[in-house]
């Protein structure tokens, strides 16, 4: 059973102690795939050494990622620009528009968005979108930028069945994680409705563990959980989730 993770920060300071350790929990389960999004400069030597690392195993994103666009934005945009043209990414990612922490910076934020989707476009890749509080403004985005040349996942979606179809006809797979086990995550209650065609698999870790480690620091091998989940929810087996969730990613990655 291979099992892939489209959405996880394994750079993250959070796994400084225990790196090679956690990895290796996820590996031993069948979760051999792992796709890292970026958040900017300061972190891609450590992507790029963890490509090193596992070669086989990692892909890597490149891209601003909404909470970090701030008065140095344009600098940050020219890196993700220079890393696009001189080696391979999978995606560009994660981008897009966060107005939980700072509602002042919509409009960088939103520039910096349709920016990196041409940027995507231009290199022939897909988007990795990160949508917090902010389900309209990336969809006015979405609207004026759609093309047959448009496509890549909603990470971390949590938002209503509409949205899903509407997300969908961006050609966006939904990237769906702990949320889905949570006891208020609501999506559990429509996903069914959802073709599994439309659907990947991810943690977002360090962030938004399963239940029943909600809470607590997140880590790859806790895709186990949303796959239970899953299996439970559209009723066909693990493998079968793992098939089709592996599959879609490939669909969208090209890998």
């Amino acid at each position: 059973m291979i099992i892939t993770d489209t959405h996880t920060h394994l750079y993250s300071e959070a796994f400084d102690e225990d790196r090679d350790a956690m990895i290796n929990r996820a590996l031993n389960e069948g979760v051999s795939r792992f796709f890292i999004p970026a958040i900017d400069s300061a972190y891609t030597a450590s992507m790029l050494q963890l490509e090193k690392a596992y070669p086989e195993n990692i892909f890597l994103m490149m891209g601003l990622h909404p909470t970090h666009v701030k008065d140095n934005y344009k600098e940050e945009l020219k890196h993700v620009e220079e890393m696009l043209e001189n080696r391979k990414f999978y995606a560009v990612g994660e981008i897009g528009i966060d107005l939980y922490w700072d509602k002042t910076t919509l409009n960088i934020q939103q520039e910096a968005f349709k920016h990196q989707i041409q940027l995507a476009k231009k290199h022939k890749l897909p988007i990795v979108i990160h949508c917090r509080e902010a389900f309209d403004e990336i969809f006015e985005v979405l609207e004026t930028e759609k093309s047959d040349d448009l496509f890549g996942i909603f990470h971390c979606f949590t938002g209503t069945l509409e949205q899903a179809k509407k997300a969908i006809s961006y050609n966006m797979k939904l990237g769906i994680g702990g949320v889905a086990t949570f006891k208020n995550g609501k999506i559990d209650q429509f996903l069914n409705q959802i073709d599994l065609k439309h659907i990947v698999l991810e943690t977002d870790s360090p962030y938004l563990a399963p239940a029943p480690y909600r809470g607590k620091r997140n880590e790859s091998v806790y895709i186990m959980k949303v796959l239970e989940k899953l299996s439970h929810i559209y009723n066909v087996s693990l493998e079968e989730i793992a098939k089709v969730t592996t599959q879609n990613s490939k669909d969208v990655f090209g890998v």
